[in-house]
């Protein structure tokens, strides 16, 4: 009996979407044997000035259409691979191919993050599934190993760099004592950050990453809104000194915990001991450190953006439903995100705190700070003078605390900003025990 043949539509000709369909086409043969049927690209929706690109002009013209409608009304399309970003029209696109009964393949973390229970959902309704490997972590496998490998597991933890963008800023502040401005300029004239890399610096790319991991890690619909976001912008050099004397490195990290009182989830700058593994992922690699309650601690690491390490994802997801296809099995692609749990706010939040403050060069300063914290319950594990600046007469002292209530921290924030003898407080970090 002749095999049936699994035909793809492509909706994005950009550098994910062109290298995808580079790969289709290039290794046609193989992935049909790996994936036990035949592929065939059969339609790729492009823009009308994707028609322009080198690629698109090296590809056969009956391929290629900016037509909407001629594209979903393509005979033998059984799998879309949306590649197209941005939450509009990609989540209208995702919702009709799942309406009509084809199966999708997409790297899209927005459009996962908001509306993931949604579109789950409506896959089960029509029996077709729905995969998003590439969405968390490009080219690092997480959601197959978090729905398959670890699916024993208690996942109790996530700690993540899963945003190449402000880890390869960090890291250039780290070594070479750079200011945020110039790291960012090195970063866009390298191509690792956008002309506007406002979803990158301010964490909002790493929120909705961690949205979609915590959803499948613990079984409950976590969304983009529900986790607290800080970006990098007002991490400073003096930041960065100050850490490496008190044996500590600067990343940003996504946060997710599980505990008896709910779940908490939050994307920020840490403070992380320089002997942690994550301390040492630098650049533009990502690593996603998960802890179950019966595998222990696992280590997923690599780069997490770019055109091949995504396309290697997407490809996978093609080839695993077609897997699917063969054995009727379609349905386990497309679980439940489980029952509703709780999500601490983060004023529920404890943890420890170093905070960089400039204030006068006088006798009694630090004592007038310290009652501060004192009377909010925050206990000083060290207070240094660290550097006096003589034409204002103003030094900058670092604090570090015991661990406390993240309520508690801005309230004595708030009312240390008030004292006269503060000049500024120049910045504060969450302090992180990984």
């Amino acid at each position: 009996m002749k095999e049936k043949t699994i035909g793809i539509g492509l909706m994005g000709l950009g550098v994910i979407g062109g290298q995808v369909a580079k790969v289709l086409r290039a290794k046609s043969s193989l992935l049909g044997e790996r994936a036990g049927h035949p592929l065939v690209l059969r339609k790729i929706k492009v823009l009308p000035q994707d028609l322009e690109r080198p690629l698109a002009k090296a590809l056969p013209p009956g391929l290629l259409t900016t037509d909407e409608e001629a594209f979903f009304n393509e005979p033998g399309i059984d799998i879309v691979i949306e590649l197209i970003g941005g939450e509009n029209p990609a989540f209208a696109y995702i919702k009709k191919a799942l309406a009509s009964g084809k199966h999708v393949v997409t790297a899209n973390k927005e459009v996962i993050a908001k509306h993931g229970g949604e579109l789950m959902a409506l896959a089960r309704k029509n029996r077709v599934g729905l995969r998003f490997e590439a969405s968390a972590g490009g080219g690092i496998p997480l959601i197959a190993p978090f729905k398959d490998d670890l699916v024993a597991n208690e996942i109790q933890g996530i700690y993540a760099i899963i945003n190449g963008t402000t880890n390869y800023i960090l890291t250039r502040m780290a070594r070479e004592g750079m200011d945020f401005g110039q790291a960012l300029q090195q970063a866009q004239r390298l191509g690792y950050a956008e002309a506007n890399p406002a979803n990158d610096i301010e964490g909002t790319d790493a929120r909705y990453k961690l949205a979609i991991l915590a959803s499948i890690a613990f079984q409950t619909e976590v969304k983009p809104d529900d986790i607290h976001c800080e970006g990098i912008s007002r991490m400073g050099s003096a930041d960065f000194r100050y850490a490496r004397e008190l044996g500590l490195a600067i990343k940003l990290l996504a946060i997710a915990r599980q505990s008896n009182d709910g779940i908490e989830v939050r994307v920020h700058p840490v403070l992380i001991s320089q002997d942690s593994f994550l301390a040492k992922v630098d650049g533009v690699y990502n690593a996603v450190e998960v802890e179950g309650d019966l595998v222990g601690k696992v280590l997923f690491f690599g780069e997490g953006a770019g055109a091949l390490p995504t396309s290697s994802a997407v490809i996978a997801d093609v080839v695993s439903l077609v897997r699917k296809i063969a054995f009727g099995g379609i349905n386990a692609t497309s679980e439940s995100t489980g029952s509703v749990k709780k999500i601490k706010p983060m004023r529920e939040i404890r943890t420890r705190y170093y905070v960089r403050i400039r204030a006068n060069d006088h006798p009694g300063v630090l004592a007038k700070i310290s009652r501060v914290f004192g009377e909010l319950g925050i206990s000083i594990s060290s207070a240094i003078q660290q550097e006096t600046f003589r034409d204002s007469q103003t030094a900058e002292v670092v604090f570090m605390t015991y661990e406390a209530a993240e309520q508690a921290l801005q309230d004595a924030l708030g009312e240390i900003a008030k004292l006269d003898v503060v000049a500024e407080i120049s910045n504060f970090i969450r302090v992180e025990n990984i």
